[in-house]
C-alpha cells in the first residue's frame, strides 16, 4: 500500500513538472519570438529523426563515461568517508586536505587534468570523479558521525558482531545520504561532462550540442538538450525507485 501511494507521488509530480517545464518553454517562446527560443512542439516533432540520426552514438559515448565516473566516484568516496571514521590520523589527515580542497574550483583543473589524463575518456572520467568524490566524501563521513553512540553501545552488550552493526546499524544510517548523494552527483555529472565533452573530442554530447549551435541548427541543439535531460530524469528516478526498495523504513520526501 505505501509503495502504491509513494508510485502514485511520484507519477504526479512527474507529470506535473513535465506539464510547468512546457508550459514555461512555451511561454518564452512566444513571448521572445525571434530569440532563438524554439517552439517545443517542433522540437518533439523534430525528436524521431534526431534519435535516428548520429546523436545515438553521441549519446552512448556521454552514457558510458557517465556509467563509469559515478560508481568509481561512489566507491571510492564511501571508502574514504569510512577511513576517515575508522581510523582517527586518517579522519584528521584528510579532514584537513578536504576541507581545503572542497572549495577549490575543479573545472579550473580541466587543462591540468587534460594534460595528464589525456582528451579522450580518461580524461573526461577523471574530471567527473574529482567534481564528485568530494561531495560522497563530506556527505558519507557527516552521516557517518551523526550516528548516535548508544546505538553501537546497545547492540554490542547484546552481543552483535561487525557484521551485523554493520547491516543494523551503519547501512540504515547512511544508505539514505548515500543515495540523496547520488541524486546531487547525477545532476553534477551530466555538467561536468558538457563541459570536457566541447574540447578535444568529436564524440559526446556536449560536443553535439555545441557543434548544431555553432551551426544555427537549433532545432536540432533544443532537441539533444532534451534527450540529455531526459537520460538524467531516468538516471534520477532509478535511484528515487533504489531508494524506495531498499529505504522502507525512511519516511519518503516524494
Amino acid at each position: 500500500m505505501k509503495k502504491t501511494k509513494t508510485l502514485r507521488k511520484l507519477l504526479f509530480r512527474t507529470l506535473l513538472g513535465i506539464l510547468l517545464i512546457n508550459l514555461l518553454w512555451g511561454l518564452a517562446a512566444v513571448t521572445l519570438r525571434g530569440a532563438a527560443i524554439e517552439s517545443p512542439v517542433k522540437v518533439y516533432q523534430a525528436l524521431p529523426q534526431l534519435l535516428n540520426s548520429d546523436m545515438v552514438k553521441h549519446l552512448s559515448a556521454s552514457l558510458s563515461r557517465i556509467l563509469i565516473g559515478l560508481p568509481i566516484a561512489l566507491l571510492l568516496g564511501i571508502l574514504i568517508a569510512w577511513l576517515m571514521y575508522r581510523y582517527r590520523m586518517v579522519g584528521k589527515v584528510m579532514s584537513a586536505f578536504t576541507y581545503l580542497a572542497y572549495p577549490i574550483p575543479k573545472l579550473a583543473l580541466l587543462p591540468i587534468v587534460m594534460l595528464i589524463a589525456g582528451l579522450g575518456d580518461g580524461g573526461k572520467i577523471t574530471m567527473i570523479v574529482l567534481i564528485i568524490i568530494f561531495q560522497v566524501i563530506v556527505n558519507i563521513r557527516d552521516s557517518l558521525l551523526n550516528i548516535p553512540k548508544e546505538s553501537f553501545l546497545i547492540s554490542t552488550s547484546l552481543g552483535a558482531n561487525q557484521w551485523q552493526v554493520f547491516r543494523h546499524i551503519l547501512l540504515p544510517a547512511t544508505l539514505p545520504d548515500t543515495l540523496s548523494t547520488l541524486r546531487v552527483a547525477i545532476g553534477t555529472a551530466i555538467s561536468v561532462l558538457f563541459v570536457t565533452e566541447t574540447y578535444g573530442t568529436e564524440h559526446g554530447m556536449g560536443y553535439f550540442i555545441t557543434d548544431a549551435w555553432m551551426r544555427f541548427d537549433y532545432i536540432t541543439m533544443y532537441g539533444a538538450i532534451v534527450i540529455l535531460s531526459i537520460v538524467g530524469f531516468l538516471l534520477f528516478l532509478i535511484t528515487d525507485l533504489i531508494e524506495m526498495l531498499l529505504c522502507q523504513w525512511k519516511e519518503t520526501t516524494l
